[in-house]
């Protein structure tokens, strides 16, 4: 197990760190985070959000005085990474909104992401200059080029600090691939190569080639009218660069191998639970599709969030998932008015802690719920700036379904289902969560640090 992850429930108590984000009163659409991101090394975090920009927050260094104290992430970098666009061929607004964003491992003192929204990927370059050259012979100091019969000796351009400046530049754009919408992009582990998907298919590209991309997965019918599913996640193998899975509206989760054949139209394993048909509604259908898959870190398991439940699966056993965890059980009574506001297609994401022994994702009411693999113990929490005193302990919240509610109990009749976490992310390797609640970023720690 690594350093600082003991068992959850009963070494660890979560307590507040920051919020990031303005009162919700001025709050516009674009504001609402759209995806959260922790890079390699946990010292830089990635929120993009519904109006295309991308905030990068930096880890402070600790301070001698308050040792105690683990460095705060602050704002380290800001800037808009796409821009609304509208398809003229098919008269389609193409928004802004960020789906995803995915680090690159650090090889210099640069640091690359990429970012997408539904059509086009952007591979960015985020350093820093804290000199600057001064002294240029054909240009004087505003920049404006010099009259060259004025120029009469050779000047050394020479290098003079400045204040430290950070910037962003577009070193790639991957556009034009992508008839759907792009639900996912992964880095490969050869660091050479990605995969973008959409509905119906995955491409893969190339980091330094922009105008072209294979095919590696097609789903599309011949007849559209035959269309049964759609792909609604997939990601890489975090050693195994030929191995990828994408998961199906349907449930299912097919493993493939880029040795076996160009096009993986077949799949190397299938993942699949048989229903229970006692369980069978009209709504079975919906809330069985998958909406997040993700490698453990070991690479030997599969982890799968659907509408009610996480899933985590063993690569060598397919016919059913080795452990199930009910997220939000109490709203299977809900579902009729779930469908009515739409909830009932809301996507929620996982993520794994940095040992993959506890696994966490988000539900209603700003509650985010974290599952202890060994210890089969659960906590339900909340993001909320009533508590939100510095290092003030989360306390679990309990939601009664019916009879007698107790004083710290909420009720399933009184969830407010417009406040949701679609989107957290756990450090890779110490007790530093960051759930992203509407338009504001709560980042907890444990109490032991």
């Amino acid at each position: 197990m690594t350093p600082g992850f003991g068992s959850l429930m009963q070494d660890v108590l979560w307590c507040f760190s920051q919020v990031k984000g303005a009162i919700d009163a001025g709050v516009t659409e674009s504001d609402i985070i759209s995806t959260v991101e922790f890079n390699h090394t946990g010292e830089l975090l990635a929120t993009g959000d519904k109006g295309g920009r991308v905030v990068i927050f930096q880890r402070e260094q600790e301070s001698k005085n308050q040792p105690h104290r683990r460095g705060e992430y602050n704002v380290y970098s800001t800037f808009q990474s796409h821009e609304p666009e509208f398809d003229y061929l098919k008269s389609l607004e193409i928004e802004e909104k960020i789906n995803k964003i995915r680090w690159l491992p650090q090889q210099n003192a640069a640091y690359f992401l990429l970012s997408t929204n539904d059509k086009t990927v952007k591979l960015w370059k985020v350093s820093e200059r804290d000199k600057r050259p001064e002294g240029y012979n054909l240009k004087d100091e505003d920049g404006r080029l010099r009259d060259p019969s004025m120029i009469t000796v050779l000047r050394v351009p020479v290098l003079r600090p400045m204040d430290l400046m950070v910037e962003a530049t577009p070193r790639r754009v991957f556009a034009n691939a992508h008839t759907y919408h792009i639900n996912s992009i992964s880095v490969n582990s050869d660091y050479e190569t990605y995969m973008s998907a959409d509905d119906l298919r995955i491409n893969l590209w190339n980091f330094e080639i922009t105008n072209q991309s294979f095919n590696i997965v097609d789903i599309k019918p011949a007849n559209m009218e035959e269309l049964t599913e759609v792909i609604t996640a997939a990601e890489f193998h975090p050693h195994h660069c030929n191995t990828f899975v994408y998961s199906s509206s349907k449930g299912t989760i097919r493993l493939c191998d880029m040795r076996t054949a160009a096009l993986c139209d077949r799949h190397a394993k299938f993942f699949e639970e048989p229903e229970d048909p006692s369980n069978r509604s009209f709504f079975s259908e919906i809330i069985s599709s998958i909406s997040d898959v993700k490698f453990s870190h070991s690479g030997r398991y599969i982890m799968t969030r659907d509408y009610l439940t996480v899933k985590v699966w063993d690569l060598n056993m397919e016919n059913r998932p080795i452990e199930t965890y009910q997220v939000h059980d109490y709203l299977r009574s809900k579902l009729c008015s779930l469908y009515e506001n739409d909830c009932i297609f809301d996507k929620f994401e996982c993520v794994w802690n940095g040992s993959d022994s506890v696994i966490m994702t988000g539900s209603y009411n700003n509650f985010f719920r974290m599952f202890d693999r060994n210890t089969k113990r659960d906590v339900t929490l909340e993001a909320s700036r009533e508590n939100s005193k510095p290092r003030a302990i989360l306390k679990p919240r309990k939601v009664c379904v019916g009879g007698k509610r107790r004083k710290d109990e909420i009720s399933v009749d009184s969830l407010d289902f417009s406040k949701k976490i679609l989107h957290t992310a756990w450090h890779p390797s110490e007790n530093i969560i960051a759930v992203a609640a509407t338009n504001n970023l709560y980042i907890f720690q444990d109490k032991v640090n």
